[in-house]
């Protein structure tokens, strides 16, 4: 069965990671920020019913969720804006879709952009939200590095990591009830999130970085792409940062990748090294100067 898996992982590779439906990428985004993304359940918030309440988090719902990351979204794509060239946007947001339709959460609407930085890092909001920088999407050798960075954020997102910095702060009440009746209303969110940039630029735990770091190496490997390329990324910021004062900010929010890498080398052990993976290296998209 693993091994059927992993063939039609990489046929899927071979065809390409799909494309992005409708409108295109940055439309798609700015019309989700707008109207807001309409996942209603037939359940009511606090019932087990509908596959559409997030675990563990007090009933908060998944339409919930998502009014929250897109109103973080909008903030932060309010002082940094995303590239301006749509060929990436679409190629990021395809790749990103595919790696995160591997995990639990494939129902989510996600988004995936790259912002005008030249920062190293990468951020996720709730609800599906994941930007990287230009920065760092110029650091990338091939797509399975971009697919592990993707893929360290879409584990932040399904196993809601920044959701809980937002309810232990007292930003959004452990039952929903304080933004239950305002979903859609973005005003009504912003009062209860504030700038949203803290938060996706706040340092999580470290316990929260490795586990997705963990969730990187397995959703991209079950996506089809090299099981090594995102501790390739980890080393190459390693290297990087000793030049270079652009992963500041990375520094701020994520452990030392060194750490990362001794971390995720014990969790990995000798399990990965039986799989072989796609790096993808002449399909992936370089970015304009």
């Amino acid at each position: 069965m693993m091994r059927a898996m992993k063939g039609l992982c990489l046929a899927v590779l071979a065809l390409g990671c799909g494309t992005v439906s409708g409108l295109d990428f940055e439309q798609e985004l700015k019309k989700a920020l707008k109207e807001g993304v309409q996942q209603k359940s037939a359940a009511p918030s606090g019932s087990a019913q509908g596959g559409n309440l997030l675990s563990g988090l007090g009933g908060t719902s998944q339409e919930e969720e998502i009014a929250i990351g897109r109103q973080i979204a909008g903030n932060l794509l309010g002082a940094s804006p995303l590239v301006k060239d749509k060929r990436l946007q679409k190629y990021v947001n395809n790749v990103g879709r595919w790696v995160a339709s591997q995990s639990e959460r494939p129902d989510l609407p996600w988004h995936f952009g790259v912002i005008e930085s030249n920062d190293v890092n990468a951020f996720a909001a709730p609800g599906g939200y994941i930007f990287l920088t230009r920065g760092l999407y110029r650091l990338l050798a091939n797509e399975a590095e971009l697919a592990g960075v993707l893929a360290h954020e879409v584990g932040h997102v399904i196993r809601q990591h920044h959701l809980k910095i937002l309810q232990q702060s007292r930003l959004v009440d452990l039952g929903g009830k304080l933004i239950a009746r305002q979903v859609g209303d973005n005003n009504a969110v912003q009062k209860l999130i504030g700038s949203g940039a803290e938060v996706v630029a706040r340092s999580l735990d470290k316990s929260a970085e490795f586990e997705a770091d963990r969730i990187a190496v397995v959703l991209s490997t079950r996506a089809g792409y090299d099981a090594f390329a995102f501790p390739e990324v980890l080393q190459q910021i390693g290297h990087f940062a000793k030049d270079d004062g652009n992963v500041a900010l990375l520094f701020k929010t994520h452990p030392h990748p060194d750490a990362r890498l001794e971390k995720l080398g014990l969790a990995m052990n000798d399990r990965f090294d039986a799989v072989r993976g796609q790096t993808l290296a002449a399909r992936f998209y370089r970015i304009k100067p």
